[in-house]
Order: structure tokens, then C-alpha cells, then sequence
């Protein structure tokens, strides 16, 4: 018997190298770039233009009847008037251009279906765990993948949970043949979950748990030691930068995964993402920021609307997650999600719009579009609504000078929408991403067929 299973596996490994041998002939006889005949509809030659399409370039003025020439992925000339020799144009009559879309804080990859606990990769066990790198857990075949990527989104930065520094994100694209390739930046920033400042009013009486209680007072101390402690942490990783900075002379000195992931923030050289959505969250998290000399950035936000000046005035950017939530109190007005853009926009903060980091977050992160479009209805002007989508998080994530708009020098990724892109009914009809088309079917398109054609009966 053993044998039999001997001789098997031989002439399965001989019939893998046999498929092997006849794969790489077959890729010798793989046409040219130049071949334009024998392309497949997503391959496409080293140059080619974008014709006739409105170019929304967002950092400048839109175009209409554009041409964008691509060369090696790179955006060499935008305009109306392009002198370039080049084998394909692709006529976008009718179709409106823009970058393609950037969300400045997802789950997208981590998360696939909340109700499965294998599928959910987002936090690590521990309080304090700098090194984590959130990209390297991403799932670059889920299916909510390519389902974002229909709704224009192309870049995502993946954004770790658990605990209070829960680990480093990176941005990833939407496309490419496992993270070596999909990593577009890494790392982006360090995660810091900020201490509650709401207290639990209950009563003894009332708790599932009764020996979990605690006085407000306790709850504030609590909250007073938490933030001690990561003030104490980021002091340590000084010591540790000065430790190493003496390290030829100290035999003894060990590097630490843990401090070395911290040395970027407490350089001040990338910033530290704090996430607080309560004033007296943001108030605090700007104040010791300040005192700690790092370089942050709000993410949350949900009570910006009411200091808006707060994040001018202290020079922090925002990543707002809340346009789409219901208002924090019943004493809200029902569109004050809706109008904070606007307000932020209008107290001179500089400020990203994203789906954040809810249950949902990563299954409807195609409707990016959508939380620009209700911002726009609500005091935010169009441009400056696409702007929050595009340009606005590229600069936050320190990227602007490769994607975030279309002009020379930058990426080729760009989305055709057949109307403009705050239009509720538009449609991503067409997507590159670094010069290269990418398919826009998903599990959503896959299923509408399916069922489109399902059988009659009489």
C-alpha cells in the first residue's frame, strides 16, 4: 500500500512539473505591450491617453473634454490639448474622472463577517502593542474587496483594535496579488484608543455585574491612572531612543520590537491617530498631545461640531467617521452629523470624511461616495466634499504626492463614473489603479447575474 501511495505522489509531482514546463512555454509566447491586438481588455501598453472624458483633478481646475496621458503608471500630462504619440486612446465620452477614492480609517481586510469570530482580524491581545503591523493581516481575497473597490474606492488604511495603543496601520490599494503587493505605505500611523470620560451612573443595584461597580469617583481616577500610564509609556520610549542613541558604548543594550515601532512617533516623524469622539475625549487627548510634543491626529470626532476651532487653532488634522450616524444626544439637532463637515470646513480644520470603524464599516465602505455627497447637501461645498474623499486624506496620510489627485507626476489611479461622483445614482464604470485597469466585478455583480437569469415559470 505504501508503495501505491509512493508511486502516486510521483507521478502527481511528474504531471506538476510537466503543467509547469508548458505554463513558462506559454508565457514565452505572451504578446508584447505593444501588441494591441492581442490584449486582453484589462492589459494595457506602457502609454496610452484618456480622451474626452470632465477631469475632476481636485487639486486644480476641472477639465472639460480632457486628456490624461499615462506613461509606466505615472500621470505625464493633463489637459485639453496633449501632443503625445501613443498606439490606444480610450474615448470616455461622457464620463466624469477623478482620483480614486482614499479612506483614512477601515477595518477593509481585517473584517469579513462581524457574526464569525474567525473572520475577524482586527485587535491583538494586549494594552500596550506598538509593533503590531495592521497590513500584514489583511485578507487580500475577501470578498468585501473588490465590492469597495466598485464603489471608486481605491486606497484603504487598515486600522488595528484592542487595547489603548493597539499597533500600527498601513495603506493598502485595492488590487494586487497578495500584500507585498497591495502594501502602498507602511507604517502610516500609531493607534491610540483615548480613556472614556463618560461615567457609568448606575446604580449597584442595577449592574449585570454587582461586584464590577465603581463610584464616579473611582471611574474618574481610573480614567486619570489610564492616561498617566500612557503618558508613562511614551516617556519610556524616549528613554529607550537615547538608550540606543548611546548603544555603541552600552554592551548591554537589547533592541525592542515594542520601542523600536515607537521611535517614528516620539520623533514627531509620523503622526499618532488618537480616536476620540467625546469633547472632553478630544479636549484632553489636543492638550496632552501638545504637552507630550506629538504630532496627532483626531479620529472619530463625533463631537467636533462643537469646538470647531479647537483643531485650527492646535494645528490637528480629523478624520470624521460620523456623517452617516444618528446624533449623539436627543437634544441634537437630527442633521448635525450631516452639518459638521461644513462647520469643521468653515472654522478652517483640516479634516478627512470616512465610514470609521464601525460593526458595518467594512461591508459598506463602496459608499464613500455617499458620505461626501450628504456632508455636500449640508453645508459643505461639492469640491471641497470630494476634496475630503481624495486629496484631503492622501495629505493627512502623508501620500499627497503620489495619489490623491490627477495631475503630473502622481499615479494613474483614477475612476470614470457615468455622472458626477456626488450624484446618488452614479456608477463606477471604469477604475485604474497605478495605470492599470482593474475589474470591477464582485460578489454583488456575480449574484445579480445569477439571478437575473433565473428561469421562468408559467
Amino acid at each position: 500500500m505504501i508503495r501505491a501511495i509512493l508511486t502516486s505522489l510521483l507521478t502527481i509531482a511528474a504531471t506538476g512539473i510537466a503543467q509547469d514546463v508548458v505554463l513558462e512555454s506559454q508565457l514565452r509566447r505572451l504578446p508584447s505591450p505593444d501588441d494591441k491586438a492581442l490584449l486582453t481588455p484589462f492589459e494595457l501598453p506602457a502609454r496610452y491617453v484618456l480622451k474626452g472624458a470632465t477631469v475632476h483633478t481636485v487639486s486644480g481646475n476641472v477639465i472639460e473634454n480632457g486628456r490624461i496621458l499615462v506613461v509606466d503608471g505615472i500621470i505625464e500630462e493633463v489637459g485639453t490639448d496633449i501632443d503625445a504619440s501613443v498606439q490606444t486612446e480610450i474615448d470616455l465620452t461622457g464620463f466624469h474622472l477623478y482620483p480614486g477614492l482614499i479612506s483614512a480609517a477601515s477595518p477593509l481586510g481585517l473584517l469579513e463577517i462581524g457574526a464569525v469570530r474567525a473572520s475577524r482580524d482586527y485587535s491583538e491581545v494586549g494594552t500596550y502593542t506598538p509593533d503590531i503591523e495592521s497590513w500584514l493581516a489583511v485578507n487580500p481575497d475577501s470578498e468585501l474587496v473588490p465590492v469597495a473597490r466598485a464603489g471608486g474606492l481605491a486606497y484603504s488604511l487598515v486600522v488595528p483594535r484592542g487595547g489603548i495603543i493597539a499597533g500600527q496601520s498601513g495603506l493598502v490599494q485595492l488590487d494586487g496579488w497578495g500584500m507585498e503587493e497591495m502594501a502602498f505605505a507602511k507604517p502610516v500611523a500609531l493607534h491610540l484608543y483615548w480613556p472614556s470620560a463618560r461615567l457609568n451612573t448606575r446604580s449597584k443595584e442595577r449592574m449585570s455585574d454587582p461586584k464590577s461597580w465603581k463610584s464616579g469617583e473611582d471611574q474618574h481616577k481610573n480614567r486619570l491612572k489610564k492616561i498617566a500610564e500612557v503618558t508613562e509609556f511614551i516617556a519610556d520610549a524616549r528613554a529607550y531612543k537615547k538608550a540606543k542613541a548611546t548603544a555603541k558604548n552600552n554592551p548591554d543594550f537589547i533592541e525592542t520590537p515594542a520601542w523600536e515601532a515607537m521611535l517614528p512617533y516620539v520623533d514627531g516623524k509620523k503622526p499618532v491617530f488618537i480616536h476620540a469622539d467625546d469633547l472632553r475625549q478630544i479636549k484632553a487627548a489636543i492638550d496632552w498631545a501638545n504637552t507630550n510634543k506629538l504630532k496627532i491626529v483626531i479620529c472619530g470626532g463625533e463631537d467636533a461640531w462643537r469646538a470647531p476651532r479647537l483643531f485650527m487653532t492646535n494645528n490637528v488634522s480629523i478624520v470624521y467617521e460620523h456623517t452617516l450616524s444618528r446624533p449623539t444626544r436627543d437634544t441634537d439637532a437630527y442633521d448635525q452629523p450631516f452639518r459638521t463637515p461644513g462647520e469643521l470646513k468653515k472654522a478652517g480644520a483640516h479634516f478627512a470624511l470616512t465610514l470609521g470603524m464601525g460593526r458595518f464599516s467594512a461591508s459598506i465602505a463602496r459608499d464613500l461616495s455617499h458620505v461626501a455627497a450628504h456632508a455636500s447637501r449640508h453645508g459643505l461645498s461639492e469640491a471641497d466634499a470630494i476634496k475630503a474623499i481624495t486629496l484631503a486624506p492622501a495629505e493627512i496620510l502623508g501620500v499627497a504626492d503620489r495619489i490623491g489627485s490627477i495631475e503630473k507626476g502622481k499615479l494613474a489611479s483614477i475612476i470614470a463614473t457615468d455622472r458626477p461622483l456626488l450624484d446618488i445614482r452614479m456608477n463606477v464604470k471604469r477604475m485604474w489603479i497605478a495605470g492599470k485597469e482593474v475589474d470591477l466585478q464582485s460578489r454583488h455583480t456575480r449574484l445579480y447575474e445569477r439571478y437575473r437569469k433565473r428561469p421562468k415559470r408559467n
